[in-house]
């Protein structure tokens, strides 16, 4: 889904106030204590995580689903151990209703990503 907004605040402004609301809050959360240097913004319609070198991150509310734009997954995580239970895309993770944040590895996941993007190591599709 698309949502017209301008800010961070307004995008999570027009979301529902579902569980969806609650997942994005809480990746949101993760991506922000893990990567306190990325800039958060609007990029593509949904919530973007940069850093000077371009996007790492990007976050979005979709009708059955919240996805977690990080590129290619396999460079992150080889052993898919970190994703372990969550539906994961060629560039996305797929968080569904069902899915607890607090009951993934996503935080370590997301930690591996920075620490990768930091060593000059690119997981782009």
């Amino acid at each position: 889904m698309q949502y017209e907004a301008y800010t961070p605040a307004e995008y999570m402004d027009a979301l529902a106030p579902d569980w969806r609301r609650k997942t994005v809050a809480g990746l949101r959360s993760l991506i922000k204590a893990n990567g306190p240097d990325l800039v958060e913004d609007i990029h593509y319609k949904m919530l973007g995580y940069a850093d000077a070198a371009g996007y790492v991150f990007h976050l979005n509310a979709q009708k059955s689903y919240v996805s977690l734009y990080v590129g290619d997954t396999g460079r992150i995580d080889p052993d898919g151990d970190l994703l372990a239970g969550i539906n994961c895309g060629k560039g996305c993770i797929r968080f569904k209703k069902s899915n607890e944040i607090d009951q993934t590895r996503i935080d370590e996941f997301i930690t591996r990503a920075l620490a990768l993007r930091a060593s000059g190591e690119t997981f782009e599709c």
